[in-house]
């Protein structure tokens, strides 16, 4: 009896052990809350880079990126502030510390932003990471984009090194941002910049990252309607040309308690915002959705933008973007986390959880796609909060709608619709709300969700299909047909009369928004393994959606794989005759090295396209 308590015991205390490590490890995984896009004195702020690290910290994000504009500014942002009640200028000091090109504004020369960043703000940031250990700080910048408006730009090589520093991403701004005009301080440290102009030369920076790196970096364009300098052939091009970097844009822009919504005037594409989003994102089968019909991993941000109190909420105060990640204090983990596409968007913490999930032949979440036969089981967990958010109010969700459309494939950039963002065929398809049988103008009829006392919802829903095809989801607290916010249909409505909104309109105005999922018809001759694909009937060529042979040479190969009909640094996995993924690497030129691969019968999967080609070889 003795010996069985002891046992007993034992297999408690390891238990309690497992549990405990178990609980640390998932403590580390899941949905993060973060900012990319901020200002200080740096450049145009009104606050010191302190104040600004201590509100981040306040308002509980658990990452942020200090990005303000490139160029050049004449402030030191350690001992300049509207918190200070101080302003010193960089020419100002003894001795003065700026080199490069001599430019005066507003009658005191500039520092040019690549070396505020490699002297001055790095060394602040690395200082803030001492103040909150428990947050990860990270150096980024908003990129003057050529031809374009803005975008925030993170390279986080080197940021995290024992002997940090930001040498990459300061020779990116010289290289390659429209503002920077310093022809002499950057050139003597050996860098070179871009001799091209306008979306030639955004190209050339894209591509720069995705070579040098595709796994530490991003550029995501900046409230991308308020110019209308970007369409979405600038965006296919600029996601083609990087695709592991420039993998979404800020279409739900920040200012949003400024007296023109977001900081949109009438002549922003689409006339202002809607609840607080950009058309491009707002309108169901408009730019965005004409992005994902071509099964592009292009996703949808919110960040701040702050610069002052007067028109802005401070990170985290009111939008926030939660990113799935796998180590939550792991800067590399952040950046694939937001490259994944397992991010969702939120106003004035409407909701403060999402589970978003399909299930056909595989299940798949956010920016995943996953194979299906003839149904889809949409199945999503959400909580609305019974607590107040930072406006001492509980806003409560009215409605979700879950919206899909088709993937008809890549679009040839010499077809006319290259230009077109539309996906016309893309719609919601299923309301789901507290109450259930409420018909919109469509004479779409809400289905009852279930909601659990704290706060949980749940959402089940299972369609049929044939085609391939994508899911996403936005939710918000108005209802149907609400004066100034939302038409019959639920959608919303352009944002108040120019010049009158505020932060009270901000706060009773709010939505959220998923990231999609794409779902694959699943051919009889695959199986699906763990993930990955198993080899089954065997093709040796296949062709692209504009009905282009695909095809590799020589097959048998030894050495060299060479591909017809594709781009340079296009993804491609080789897979053995058992389904196991063996290989993943980008086209070089136009080849892939196998030497290293054994004598046997492969399968190369190409993603030109959703769903990808797929070519059998022999390796001899």
């Amino acid at each position: 009896m003795n010996s069985f308590k002891t046992l007993k015991k034992i297999s408690f205390i390891l238990a309690s052990a497992m549990i405990m490590i178990s609980g640390n490890l998932a403590a580390q995984r899941g949905y993060i809350r973060g900012d990319f896009h901020q200002h200080t004195t740096y450049t145009d702020g009104s606050y010191s880079i302190p104040h600004m690290m201590k509100k981040n910290n306040e308002f509980g994000l658990d990452w942020w990126a200090n990005s303000e504009h490139g160029g050049g500014f004449t402030r030191d942002a350690l001992l300049s502030g509207t918190d200070l009640n101080n302003t010193v200028y960089w020419d100002q000091m003894s001795p003065n510390p700026i080199i490069g090109t001599p430019v005066m504004s507003s009658g005191h020369q500039v520092m040019w932003r690549w070396q505020s960043l490699l002297g001055f703000s790095f060394v602040n940031l690395k200082s803030a990471r001492s103040l909150y250990p428990d947050k990860t700080i990270i150096q980024g910048y908003e990129m003057n984009v050529p031809g374009h408006e803005h975008g925030s730009v993170g390279i986080i090589n080197g940021q995290f090194q024992n002997s940090p520093n930001v040498y990459s991403l300061a020779e990116f701004e010289y290289k390659f941002d429209a503002s920077d005009a310093d022809l002499t301080g950057g050139a003597s440290l050996g860098w070179i910049k871009s001799t091209l102009s306008g979306h030639q030369r955004t190209l050339e920076a894209i591509k720069w990252l995705q070579d040098n790196f595709p796994g530490e970096s991003w550029l995501v364009p900046a409230h991308p309607e308020r110019k209308k300098l970007y369409t979405i052939s600038d965006f296919r091009d600029m996601n083609s040309a990087g695709p592991d970097v420039c993998f979404g844009f800020e279409s739900m822009p920040g200012h949003q308690k400024e007296t023109n919504r977001g900081g949109y005037t009438t002549s922003a594409d689409g006339g202002g915002t809607y609840g607080g989003c950009g058309v491009y994102a707002a309108e169901v089968g408009g730019l965005w959705d004409a992005m994902l019909s071509e099964g592009r991993k292009f996703w949808l941000f919110a960040s701040s933008d702050f610069h002052d109190e007067a028109n802005d909420f401070y990170p985290g105060e009111y939008q926030n973007t939660y990113t799935w990640v796998k180590d939550q204090k792991n800067a590399e983990a952040i950046v694939e986390g937001l490259r994944s596409g397992n991010s969702w968007v939120v106003e004035g913490d409407l909701i403060d959880q999402l589970e978003f999930n399909a299930q056909g032949v595989e299940r798949a979440t956010m920016g995943e796609s996953l194979k299906f036969e003839k149904k889809i089981r949409i199945s999503v967990i959400l909580r609305d909060p019974e607590s107040n958010n930072n406006h001492s109010q509980n806003p409560v969700l009215n409605h979700v709608d879950l919206i899909m459309g088709k993937i008809t494939g890549m679009v040839d950039p010499s077809d006319p619709n290259y230009k077109v963002p539309k996906a016309p065929g893309t719609k919601v398809i299923a309301r789901f709300d507290n109450i259930g049988g409420i018909q919109d103008l469509n004479g779409l009829t809400s289905i009852k969700w279930k909601k659990t006392q704290r706060g949980l919802i749940f959402i089940d829903f299972t369609i049929d299909a044939n085609e391939a095809c994508y899911f996403r989801l936005r939710g918000t607290n108005h209802g149907l047909n609400v004066a100034g916010e939302t038409d019959g249909n639920g959608n919303p409505l352009l944002d108040f009369t120019l010049g009158q909104n505020s932060a009270e309109k901000a706060w009773n105005d709010l939505w959220f928004y998923s990231n999609p999922i794409f779902a694959i018809t699943h051919k009889k001759n695959e199986k699906s393994k763990s993930g990955e694909m198993v080899m089954g009937q065997e093709v040796v060529s296949d062709k692209d959606v504009n009905n282009k042979e695909i095809s590799l040479y020589p097959n048998p190969a030894s050495q060299t794989l060479y591909f017809n009909n594709l781009e340079a640094n296009t993804p491609v996995e080789i897979y053995d005759r058992s389904g196991n993924k063996v290989v993943t690497t980008r086209i070089n030129g136009n080849s892939v090295n196998v030497s290293a691969l054994q004598k046997g019968i492969y399968l190369v999967r190409i993603f030109n396209q959703n769903p990808p080609a797929n070519i059998k070889f022999i390796k001899e």
